[in-house]
């Protein structure tokens, strides 16, 4: 069965996606990718992307590599006893900014707090302290306190309570709100009524999102080490600044085993208080 012109006309203006986009379109989406194109290439000249010392830095990368085989085992108990401050300073610097972002999550939830004006610069300090990495806290308090395991845990207890707290509120917000007027039903009110018609539905969450900080944590506290804050990242330091390659690859590895590890660890706990996803 053929159409007539008339009948393709008639499709066309009523299906015009069907038939190819416009030639507008079209000279839209090539501008698009123009502009995308020559973005990339200026910023890869300012980055000096584009420049021989750039190149040059895989030949060094390469040296570097050769010269870290083998790993030097002998240091292993001293690099293991580092990587024991190192996920303390983690669990401990999470541990308290969950206690922290607790009530904060409740205050900062519209379920909770129906005040406008309150809620919003309650959410705009949480916004304040996300906006500030845990690597600037810990230059912060390296100077107020000393250095140390203490700078680690006050930088993470600084640059992770409000993202937990943000969290939190997210996680009331979405509760059902069935649970609680139920609980209002028998005569509780206020703290009671958040006690056993809102947190049993959302503390399983938030232990989750507690979990997870803590396994990014551990992985941000050998960063912090640097700074610092004592644990594996001072010794890390101290290696290639000594160009001590073989400890530089055994710390690597023993890095990597061990975020490897409670990565393992932390999904299993996360699935057994959230639930697997069918």
């Amino acid at each position: 069965m053929s159409l007539t012109r008339a009948e393709i006309g008639a499709a066309r203006a009523r299906y015009p996606g069907a038939f190819g986009a416009h030639p507008l379109m079209r000279a839209a989406r090539f501008g698009a990718i123009l502009l995308a194109a020559t973005i990339v290439i200026a910023l890869a000249r300012h980055l000096d992307l584009l420049s021989l010392k750039f190149i040059a830095g895989f030949a060094n990368i390469g040296a570097i590599l050769q010269a870290m085989w083998p790993p030097a085992a002998e240091t292993m108990g001293p690099i293991a006893r580092s990587l024991a401050e190192t996920v303390g300073m983690a669990f401990a610097g999470t541990f308290f900014a969950a206690l922290i972002a607790l009530p904060l999550g409740f205050l900062g939830a519209r379920l909770v707090i129906r005040n406008r004006p309150a809620h919003f610069a309650l959410r705009r300090l949480f916004d304040f302290f996300r906006g500030i990495p845990a690597l600037i806290w810990a230059l912060v308090f390296a100077r107020a306190v000393g250095l140390g395991p203490m700078t680690g845990v006050l930088a993470f207890i600084a640059a992770d309570f409000a993202a937990l707290a943000k969290l939190y509120a997210e996680a009331i917000e979405s509760a059902d709100t069935r649970a609680l007027d139920g609980v209002r039903s028998t005569g509780a009110a206020g703290l009671a009524t958040l006690r056993f018609g809102l947190l049993p539905q959302v503390l399983p969450v938030m232990l989750s999102q507690a979990l997870y900080f803590f396994e990014s944590n551990v992985r941000s506290a050998s960063i912090l080490g640097i700074v610092g804050a004592g644990g594996i990242g001072g010794v890390l330091q101290e290696a290639i600044r000594f160009n001590q390659w073989h400890e530089v690859a055994l710390i690597l590895i023993i890095l990597f085993v061990a975020v490897f590890a409670l990565d393992q660890i932390s999904r299993v706990l996360r699935e057994a208080l959230i639930g697997r996803a069918p």
